[in-house]
């Protein structure tokens, strides 16, 4: 799975990878060679006196080595460029996979799991690919480098290699197989951090109102503890590791220099033959380390390679047409027929059977229970969820055959929980139509009953806004996303229980003014009070998601049970017959 996402995401960076590989080649190159001179040195010029020689040499030592730091800072940059793109175009292909997604895939990783798929899970593959190129394209050359070189030198001292290198990658492969299932829970904790921490923030108020701060610590301090747990077990392997390393490398140093000795004096092998395979040994075994640091990050790498590909390989169930078609006209007009909609994996659906047609400049109104799919029924039209038997049109155009910029501009949905992005008032109501004027802005809001309050706000349209709008009530958050919506200008309005946290009064002001000021528009509401459905041109009943009734306020009263009985348990007779 790794690799398969790294060959896929660094094609386009062959360059700077050739380029980074062919550097750190000729810095190992040079590393190598460095130990070499050093012998020669020794062996031709201290140990003769030659201090011309020595010096001759020396100079070829320090070219040598400008030419190690100059090809390791070039291999440096183009590595950390590679690495950094990768991690750019990681963190923009999960974006705007996410973006396609509906809500039914949203729900499925839940967005804890995807902030940290975006952040976490790449910042890892970036990472061990910046290693890669930094250090581990060394590690081969130089340990293949560092045993032809060491033989050269001394053949019998270097067979200590056998033992040595053998070992260590013993220890490190037995080491790296127990880590990897610990990166996968690691991850999956860092998942429920955020959730936690994520559901703290956003819930703070409800938090305090009950006063269950400690109950919440408590929540937390449990995943804190899971993820503690699991990063401790994976540092008591990290932290074994490299003294057992350290403890075969040092091992293999005391032994070249016992063997070493014993040979300089017998005469079959000179001092500076013995530096060399010593400092030989010790790139060997450097190089083994730094592929060691690598193969610890690979298991985690691998994890979060897999959680990636999960969400770029998830196909979105709300997909765009591959023809799609804009209607001609600009009419307006809403149709259902015959929808179902199952939920994945319900055995009931939520909507059955359900038809009606919405008309430019009629108000259609959708009352029900609490779970009567009003709610699904509404996201059905800009395509939220696709219906799973039926057709929704628009202008007579299926929707899943629409484009769907021509869908977003036909159709406004203020959502029954309405949401304010960060920014200030004017950036909110301009969010689907950037090129709005002032003028019509505060047009948008004297209808949607929300001038008044942003005139009294010191920065009037510039009033900053806070994420999610926490610094604005409900009422006026309500009347904001309505306001968004009357500038954005669609032909079909939908509004999702838009309506509740506004009082009676304003309610009655905005009804009515948006019957007044949006003549031409389809509009269609979803509400619990009857006062805010009872005056629409028709009323359509929702129970168990079948349209039990359907007709105006009065026909309804006599011909529908179910709404008879929800009209009375908000009003007396006398008001519901007024």
């Amino acid at each position: 799975m790794l690799l398969r996402l790294l060959r896929v995401q660094l094609r386009p960076y062959g360059k700077e990878i050739t380029l980074a590989v062919l550097f750190q080649f000729v810095q190992t190159l040079a590393t190598l060679y460095l130990p070499t001179l050093n012998a020669d040195i020794i062996d031709s010029g201290v140990l003769k006196g030659d201090t011309g020689y020595i010096a001759r040499i020396g100079l070829v030592m320090i070219g040598v080595t400008l030419i190690q730091i100059t090809c390791s800072i070039v291999a440096v940059y183009y590595g950390a460029r590679t690495s950094t793109a990768l991690g750019s175009d990681l963190r923009a292909a999960i974006f705007h996979r996410v973006q396609d997604f509906s809500a039914q895939e949203v729900n499925k990783f839940g967005p804890a799991s995807l902030i940290t798929r975006t952040t976490n899970d790449v910042q890892q593959i970036q990472m061990l690919v910046l290693m890669t190129f930094t250090m581990t394209v060394a590690a081969p050359i130089m340990c293949v480098g560092g045993i032809v070189l060491a033989l050269r030198q001394d053949t019998a001292l270097s067979s200590l290699l056998l033992v040595a290198l053998p070992l260590m990658i013993v220890i490190v492969s037995l080491i790296v197989m127990r880590m990897r299932p610990l990166f996968r829970t690691m991850q999956e904790r860092i998942d429920r951090i955020n959730q936690v921490l994520r559901e703290q923030i956003t819930g703070i108020r409800v938090i305090r109102a009950f006063v269950r701060d400690r109950h919440e610590r408590e929540r937390f301090g449990v995943a804190n503890n899971q993820l503690t747990h699991v990063s401790l077990r994976v540092g008591r392997l990290m932290a074994l590791m490299f003294p057992t390393v350290m403890l075969v490398v040092n091992l293999s140093s005391v032994a070249v220099v016992w063997f070493g000795g014993h040979r300089i004096a017998d005469g079959t092998m000179q001092v500076g033959a013995l530096t060399a395979v010593i400092a030989y040994l010790m790139q060997i075994l450097m190089s083994v380390m730094m592929a060691m640091f690598m193969f610890m990050m690979i298991p985690r790498a691998e994890v979060c390679a897999e959680r990636i590909e999960e969400v770029l390989d998830t196909e979105p169930t709300v997909r765009p047409p591959a023809s799609p078609v804009t209607p001609e006209g600009r009419l307006g007009e809403l149709e259902l027929r015959s929808v179902d909609f199952h939920y994945p994996g319900a055995e009931e659906p939520v909507l059955c059977d359900v038809s009606f047609t919405a008309r430019p400049g009629h108000t259609t109104a959708i009352i029900g229970s609490t779970g009567s799919g009003k709610t699904t029924l509404l996201n059905l039209i800009p395509r939220l969820f696709d219906a799973t038997a039926g057709e929704v049109l628009v202008d007579g155009v299926n929707v899943r055959d629409l484009d769907p910029v021509a869908l977003s501009r036909a159709v406004g949905l203020v959502p029954q929980s309405p949401y304010l992005f960060s920014g200030t008032v004017a950036s909110n109501l301009r969010y689907g139509r950037p090129d709005a004027t002032d003028e019509e802005l505060w047009q948008a809001l004297e209808v949607a009953q929300a001038r008044e309050f942003v005139e009294a706000m010191p920065g009037g349209l510039d009033e900053p806004i806070s994420q999610g709008g926490t610094n604005v009530s409900g009422g006026q958050r309500q009347r904001l996303a309505i306001a968004r919506t009357l500038v954005h200008r669609p032909r079909i309005y939908l509004f999702d229980d838009s309506f509740s946290a506004l009082d009676y009064v304003t309610d009655v002001r905005l009804r009515a003014t948006l019957a007044e000021k949006i003549t031409e528009a389809t509009i269609v509401i979803v509400a619990q009070r009857v006062s805010t459905v009872r005056d629409a041109d028709r009323i359509l009943v929702l129970d168990d998601g079948r349209v039990v009734g359907s007709g105006d306020h009065a026909e309804l009263m006599t011909t529908c049970p179910t709404y008879r009985e929800i009209v009375l348990s908000q009003l007396t007779e006398q008001e519901a017959a007024a």
